[in-house]
């Protein structure tokens, strides 16, 4: 993945998300970008995130792994997805203010309805802290306009 060169994904969706919207004061307002079979987000977590003294809470942690792997189905597979259950690991501590690397990528495709994501976070040193693999479910425009995820139209370029 070194070698790799990464190519920023736009984030064409409004909103509040904790994860990855810059209008969010509080949030990770995560950022994406794109390789061959990968999206990586570089993310470095905020003081006021962390669970015991200067540790990132394992909450905000499953968080970037839950957004990554979203943003991952999204940018490959031109869907909306929503989680449908998810299995953390967590290997290594994680330090606030530290600047992780999480990676997420398409484990298998199961159906047109349902998609099996792996996500990884490393640390500066390259060491893997978590690791988690998710189901998410892949939204019909029906669907997700019901959800009040997509007002009127799929985002441009989704199916």
């Amino acid at each position: 993945m070194s070698d790799e060169v990464l190519e920023s994904i736009p984030n064409q969706f409004n909103g509040s998300c904790f994860g990855c919207s810059k209008e969010n004061p509080v949030g990770l307002q995560m950022t994406f970008k794109a390789g061959k079979e990968i999206v990586v987000s570089d993310v470095k977590v905020p003081k006021h995130l962390c669970g015991w003294n200067n540790l990132v809470h394992g909450g905000v942690l499953t968080t970037i792994l839950d957004e990554v792997m979203s943003w991952t189905a999204i940018h490959f597979l031109r869907k909306l997805v929503m989680t449908k259950n998810l299995k953390v690991t967590f290997l290594k501590s994680v330090l606030v203010e530290d600047c992780v690397k999480a990676i997420g990528r398409i484990k298998k495709k199961n159906n047109e309805k349902e998609v099996v994501m792996e996500g990884l976070i490393l640390d500066q040193k390259g060491r893997e802290c978590v690791k988690a693999e998710a189901n998410f479910a892949l939204l019909s425009p029906k669907i997700a306009k019901r959800l009040g995820i997509s007002e009127d139209e799929y985002p441009e370029g989704f199916k």
